[in-house]
C-alpha cells in the first residue's frame, strides 16, 4: 500500500482528443469565463456605486458575485490551458487546491442563496420588521460564518479523500479533480468516504433545501394576496433565486450523490459543468434581465463611464 500511495500527479483527460473540437470547447469555456467575469464584475460595480442599491438584497447579491468569479476561475482556466497545451496532468497538491476551492465555494455559495431566501421571504412577508431583521450586523456575521465554516467543511472533505491510496490508475476522466472522480480511481475502501459524503452533503444541503422551500411556500402564500402589480413585482426578485438554485442544486446533486461505483461518461462531466460553471455565468445574466434596478443601475453606470471619457 505505500507503493501504492505514491501517485505524483494525476491526467484529467477532459471531453474530448480531437485537437480541432478541443479548440472548440477551449473557446467555448473561455467565452462563458470571460462573460462571466464581465457580467459579475458589473453587479460588483453596479451594486457597489449606486446608492439605492445598498440593501441586504443586494449585498448579498454581490458577494454572490465575488464568490462566482472565484468559483469559476478554479476549474475554466486550467481546463483551457489543458486542452489547449495537451498537458493533461495535474499534481497531488494542484489536485487538493483544486477539489478543496470547488467544495470551498460550492458551499459558500449554496448558504448565500439560502439566505438571500430568507431576505426574501422577510421583504414579502414581514415587510415591516424587515429593517431589523436584515440589519446590517446580521449580513456581516452571516456572511462572516459563511466563509469561515466553508474552511472547515471544504477542509474535511479535501482531508478525507487524500487519505486514499491511488494504484490503479491515475487517470480522472473528468476536467477538473473533484471527489466523485477520485473515489472511482481510488484502490482503497471508500465505503467511509461516500458515507461521510452522504451525510455532510444531505445535512447542509438537504438543510438549505427545506429552508428554501419553506420560505418560498411562505412567500408564494402572501404573494397571492397581492395585487396583480405587486405580484409581479414580487415574482421580478424571487424567479431569478429560483432558477439558480435548481440548476445548481439539481447538477451538484446528481454528481455528488451518484455511486461511485458507476462508470464515468461523457454525461457526468457535462452535468459537472451544470454546477461548476453554469451558475455563476447564469447569475448576473438572470439577475440584470429580471430585475430593473439592476439593469436600470447598469445602464447609469455604462453613461456615467461613457461621459467621463469624452
Amino acid at each position: 500500500m505505500d507503493n501504492c500511495s505514491r501517485v505524483t500527479e494525476f491526467i484529467l483527460m477532459g471531453f474530448i482528443d480531437t485537437w480541432e473540437l478541443r479548440l472548440l470547447q477551449s473557446l467555448l469555456f473561455l467565452m462563458m469565463y470571460l462573460t462571466t467575469l464581465i457580467g459579475n464584475i458589473l453587479i460588483v460595480t453596479t451594486t457597489t456605486l449606486d446608492q439605492k442599491l445598498h440593501t441586504p438584497m443586494y449585498f448579498f447579491l454581490r458577494n454572490l458575485s465575488l464568490v462566482d468569479m472565484c468559483y469559476i476561475s478554479v476549474t475554466v482556466p486550467n481546463a483551457c490551458v489543458s486542452s489547449l497545451t495537451d498537458n493533461k496532468a495535474i499534481s497531488v497538491a494542484g489536485c487538493a487546491s483544486q477539489i478543496f476551492l470547488v467544495i470551498y465555494c460550492a458551499y459558500v455559495e449554496l448558504l448565500f442563496l439560502t439566505i438571500m431566501a430568507h431576505d426574501r421571504y422577510v421583504a414579502i412577508c414581514q415587510p415591516l420588521h424587515y429593517p431589523v431583521i436584515m440589519n446590517h450586523g446580521f449580513c456581516v456575521w452571516t456572511t462572516l460564518a459563511s466563509l469561515l465554516t466553508g474552511f472547515i467543511y471544504a477542509g474535511v472533505h479535501t482531508g478525507y479523500t487524500f487519505r486514499l491510496s491511488f494504484c490503479q490508475s491515475n487517470v480522472v476522466h473528468q476536467f477538473f479533480c473533484d471527489v466523485p472522480s477520485l473515489l472511482r480511481i481510488s484502490c482503497s475502501d471508500t465505503f467511509s468516504n461516500e458515507l461521510v459524503s452522504f451525510i455532510t452533503i444531505m445535512g447542509v444541503g438537504g438543510s438549505c433545501i427545506i429552508f428554501i422551500i419553506i420560505s418560498y411556500i411562505h412567500i408564494f402564500s402572501t404573494v397571492l394576496k397581492f395585487s396583480t402589480r405587486e405580484r409581479r413585482k414580487a415574482f421580478s426578485t424571487c424567479i431569478p433565486h429560483i432558477i439558480v438554485v435548481s440548476v445548481f442544486l439539481s447538477s451538484g446533486s446528481y454528481v455528488y450523490l451518484k455511486p461511485s461505483v458507476t462508470s464515468e461518461t461523457i454525461q457526468d462531466m457535462i452535468f459537472s459543468v451544470f454546477y461548476a460553471i453554469v451558475p455563476p455565468l447564469l447569475n448576473p445574466i438572470i439577475y440584470s434581465l429580471r430585475n430593473k434596478q439592476i439593469k436600470d443601475a447598469v445602464r447609469k453606470v455604462i453613461l456615467r463611464q461613457f461621459y467621463s471619457e469624452k
